[in-house]
């Protein structure tokens, strides 16, 4: 389609929204239409910013007028292929899959669920990436009345995870993740580090612990069928043959050169450091992208308030090929506890060129 560039949302009245009113800005951020009349692209998730309050839209405004320093940099303009280079076409889109209905609280619900309802459908839009997109790129839910929202979906080749109860998390895991981007189960890992660095971690305990308890409250998600039934002792083979190292095959040697060290034998880490292989979301997911992405670029979590210290996981991309790479993800995504599909070379291919086109 072509590249899209973010605006200049500071408060210069040239480059940025100086000129804005209140009620231009509301039209921007609900209805995405920009001051002059044009039609913003869905890239700014004015879909799920309609239900935002007229009090939080009222503080935002006076937050970016206020709270922020003039910047006047033109921001270097959109360019799209034709027919998508034609905003007005947004006109359609928009009548199509966006809704114009406030933001619903659950009557029989508490208010602190209320409220996490309230922040997960607007302010956080989780939908962006966690509900999957249709055949117009539109989310497929924009608030829990249907069971497709928060069911998960793909970002940049990246699986995204369902957030609809969480049934292995508990309440502290779930606002543990969000503010530190870790927990016993996992480590933040694609777009999701930025969310946390940049605006998870600086939320209140209060606002953490309602998102949690609203996606506590969802029905969870189809049960897992990458998962052994008998887990306990699929996990125990597999760490009692890891452990003897007798007849490993390529994919069992690989790891133990180059992962058991901080996810041990039993693919459970080190909790609140090392991320669980066994049975994590990224391992076990139907697309493997988001987990050959990490074994060929590495990881780092975010250094946040709660969490300051940064733990580091490195690329392999200069030390394994893509046929290593592939035996070593096949068997992570299915040793211990896990039943996931086989990654092929052709797999890590596709995503190496994606990191470096050139090579």
């Amino acid at each position: 389609m072509g590249v899209i560039y973010s605006t200049n949302i500071s408060p210069d009245p040239k480059a940025g929204i100086g000129m804005y009113s209140e009620k231009d800005f509301a039209e921007a951020v609900r209805k995405g239409i920009r001051r002059d009349g044009k039609h913003l692209y869905p890239a700014m998730p004015y879909p799920d910013y309609r239900g935002i309050t007229d009090d939080d839209i009222h503080t935002l405004y006076v937050y970016f007028m206020k709270g922020v320093k003039p910047v006047p940099e033109k921001a270097p303009e959109t360019s799209l292929s034709f027919p998508f280079n034609q905003r007005w076409g947004m006109w359609f889109w928009n009548i199509a899959f966006t809704d114009d209905k406030p933001f619903a609280p659950q009557n029989q619900a508490s208010t602190v669920l209320n409220r996490g309802k309230y922040l997960v459908e607007t302010l956080g839009h989780c939908g962006s990436c966690h509900t999957p997109r249709g055949i117009g790129m539109q989310e497929k839910a924009l608030n829990d009345s249907d069971s497709k929202y928060l069911s998960g979906g793909e970002l940049n080749n990246w699986p995204v995870p369902p957030l609809r109860g969480m049934p292995a998390w508990s309440v502290k895991d779930i606002t543990e993740y969000l503010s530190t981007g870790r927990n016993d189960f996992a480590s933040v890992g694609g777009e999701m580090t930025g969310v946390v660095e940049h605006s998870m971690q600086h939320m209140s305990d209060e606002d953490l612990n309602a998102i949690a308890i609203y996606l506590k409250s969802l029905p969870a998600d189809t049960p897992e069928s990458n998962r052994r039934p008998d887990a306990v002792a699929a996990t125990r083979q597999t760490s009692d043959f890891l452990t003897k190292g007798h007849n490993l095959s390529e994919g069992q040697m690989l790891y133990m050169n180059n992962c058991e060290a901080c996810h041990w034998t039993d693919g459970n880490g080190a909790k609140g450091i090392f991320p669980r292989l066994n049975g994590g979301d990224i391992v076990l997911a139907d697309n493997p992208g988001g987990l050959i992405n990490i074994i060929l670029k590495g990881a780092e979590t975010p250094s946040t308030i709660n969490a300051p210290s940064v733990m580091g996981m490195p690329g392999f991309a200069s030390r394994l090929n893509n046929e290593q790479v592939a035996a070593l993800a096949s068997f992570v995504r299915s040793g211990w506890a896990n039943n996931a599909s086989a990654v092929s070379d052709k797999d890590v291919a596709k995503v190496r060129e994606s990191l470096d086109p050139a090579k």
